[in-house]
């Protein structure tokens, strides 16, 4: 899925997402549990690169990678403006190859979900895992499956900035844990508006198939915390409810055991 519908209007759909509050909490995170002495961090699914400049103003050195040429095109406009020397490379992270390893990775605003099954998700955490430095760490955030179900099922939410429309309707596969998103859009342009439209597809998964997922690939949990809760005290560290509706799940490689 490359999103390039999406790609033109996601900074103004976004701008309510706190950017600055997640990173220093994802930032907090790193600090407490980290294993190791770098600071590269790999930003996955890292779509106009937001979170990138905000992991990067906070001294990590950042590689980002997205599978939507027209999103990596927004972030790297974001770069030339900033400054901030961010490497961004076209990837699907499914088939994740660096060229070294990593310290930190994340994985944030549920891009997880939007994969196609459980299966792809392993995918991506077994490549994690084989490029994470010993004592690194895999921080990633996922919609619950009580979003899904409770939040989204069956809702529209419009909305109506300066540059864009956007009618965002949702729908839930009955029997499934799976939700429909279609994505309708008005962009004006010379007091002209052009309508296009974009098709998401996310899934939810329980929590024991994701932590089933992180064992599997050689990863230890470390915690799980409610991801959207107190923003405001990037310190704070909730823990998860039933009503929970983003988890964010803390992981980390396993330090090699001392040579005898």
């Amino acid at each position: 899925m490359n999103y390039e519908n999406f790609a033109a209007c996601y900074d103004a759909l976004t701008e309510n997402v706190e950017y600055p509050l997640r990173a220093a909490r994802l930032h907090h995170l790193v600090e407490q549990h980290i294993r190791t002495e770098g600071r590269i961090l790999l930003d996955l699914a890292c779509g106009s690169g937001s979170m990138s400049e905000e992991m990067a103003k906070l001294g990590y050195d950042v590689v980002a990678v997205d599978n939507s040429p027209s999103m990596l095109t927004a972030a790297m406009e974001k770069k030339y403006e900033s400054g901030l020397p961010i490497q961004y490379l076209c990837q699907d992270m499914r088939e994740l190859d660096m060229f070294g390893t990593m310290d930190i990775t994340i994985c944030t605003l549920d891009s997880l979900n939007h994969l196609p099954s459980l299966e792809d998700v392993q995918r991506v955490f077994a490549r994690v895992s084989l490029f994470a430095m010993p004592g690194g760490l895999f921080l990633f955030d996922m919609n619950t499956i009580y979003k899904h179900h409770a939040i989204l099922n069956g809702q529209t939410y419009v909305y109506d900035t300066d540059t864009v429309f956007c009618v965002w309707e949702n729908h839930l596969r009955e029997g499934t844990n799976i939700v429909d998103m279609q994505l309708t859009f008005f962009e004006q342009e010379d007091g002209v508006y052009y309508r296009s439209e974009e098709q998401i597809v996310e899934n939810a998964y329980s929590v024991e198939e994701i932590t089933a997922a992180i064992a599997q690939a050689g990863l230890e949990l470390v915690e799980i915390l409610d991801a959207d809760a107190q923003l405001s005290q990037p310190e704070a560290t909730c823990a998860p409810t039933e009503t929970t509706q983003r988890l964010l799940f803390v992981t980390r490689k396993p330090e090699l055991e001392e040579k005898r």
